[in-house]
Formats: C-alpha cells, structure tokens, sequence
C-alpha cells in the first residue's frame, strides 16, 4: 500500500508539471474550455483540452502495443 500511494503522488506531481508546462504553449486555453472567473471564485474545467490529451495518450499506447 505505500508504494501504491507514493507511485499516485509522483504521478500526481508529473501530470501538474506537465500541466504547467503545456499552459505555457497555448493547451488549457482551447476553445471549449469553460472558465468562469467572479471576484473571489474562478472555476476551470479543460474539456477540449483532456479530449486531445486523451486522444494524443491514446494513440501513443496504441502504437506502442503494436
């Protein structure tokens, strides 16, 4: 059990540096995506960023099974 956690909070911190990284050349800010920001609350949620996240994860496992 606590490899299993510290296996999900490594993936946890790659998936938010990758994140992180993939703001900065334009992916999370795609048309689609709903953000709603008020004085004090701001709620974002990427759907068509995690459809082409999903897609690109996708085909790459695809092609390393073949």
């Amino acid at each position: 059990m606590p490899r299993m956690l510290i296996v999900a909070g490594v993936a946890l911190i790659v998936a938010g540096v990758i994140l992180s990284v993939a703001e900065r050349f334009g992916l999370g800010l795609l048309p689609g995506d709903i953000a709603i920001e008020r004085e004090n609350f701001r709620f974002y949620f990427p759907v068509t960023t995690s459809i082409l996240i999903s897609i690109v994860l996708s085909l790459l496992v695809w092609l390393f099974r073949r």
